[in-house]
């Protein structure tokens, strides 16, 4: 039990690692980026959530 615990919150952990990371990069890209991506910023954030924690 204890390590299923363990697991989980390990799990959890590389989770936001990986969703803060994208977040950041998202954060970063300019208006030109996203212009040049055809790209909304929220919709992207809105997206990563999403395909990270369902």
């Amino acid at each position: 039990m204890a390590f299923d615990l363990f697991s989980r919150a390990r799990a959890s952990m590389a989770k936001r690692k990986h969703y803060n990371r994208l977040v950041s990069e998202i954060e970063n890209l300019t208006s030109r980026d996203l212009a040049d991506l055809r790209a909304d910023r929220s919709e992207m954030l809105y997206q990563i959530h999403k395909q990270i924690y369902g």
